[in-house]
């Protein structure tokens, strides 16, 4: 151990203290090597991840419009079946109010003709063809309201049932 006695106790110390002190910035050096790296990898997976949510935007989007594409479609063909309703309905109504007329027709003859028969008979006769033909206006107009609350109530589960089945069509 001569030679270690050729330097001074210090210049040892000083010369362990430089080695650790190397190793320590060598490992610093790594460390901010690997921090380099980690950040590089997060900003690479952030980019990834919003490049993701962009495109499910873009596609969400586009099945958004497609859905409302075909609700709006069958929207319209419910427009078009209601105005052709109204045409039913008005055309009905029109023959409903022949027939009324037709009635009345037979009330005011049926009292007419009847002058020859017996007072009691008329009577009878008369209260009849009254309440039966009040019973077929009641029923005729009730009849045209149920037929078109029924034709709409159609249409418009028909439209729905129309927007559902495009949906489930076009999506797939």
């Amino acid at each position: 151990m001569t030679w270690l006695r050729l330097a001074p106790a210090w210049a040892w110390w000083l010369g362990i203290t430089i080695a650790v002190g190397g190793f320590q910035q060598l490992r610093v050096l790594g460390a901010e090597g690997d921090a380099i790296s980690a950040r590089t990898s997060l900003a690479d997976y952030r980019l990834e991840v919003a490049e993701r949510d962009r495109r499910s935007a873009v596609r969400d989007r586009a099945e958004e419009q497609r859905r409302q594409l075909v609700a709006d479609e069958e929207g319209e063909n419910a427009e078009r079946e209601k105005k052709a309703l109204q045409g039913k309905l008005f055309a009905a109504e029109s023959a409903a109010g022949g027939l009324r007329g037709e009635i009345n027709r037979l009330r005011a003859g049926h009292s007419a003709t009847c002058d020859t028969i017996a007072t009691q008979q008329r009577q009878a006769g008369a209260t009849a063809v009254v309440v039966l033909g009040g019973l077929l206006e009641d029923a005729d107009r009730m009849a045209g309201s149920c037929a078109a609350a029924l034709e709409r109530s159609r249409i418009a589960g028909l439209a729905c049932e129309a927007v559902v089945d495009g949906i489930r069509r076009k999506g797939e």
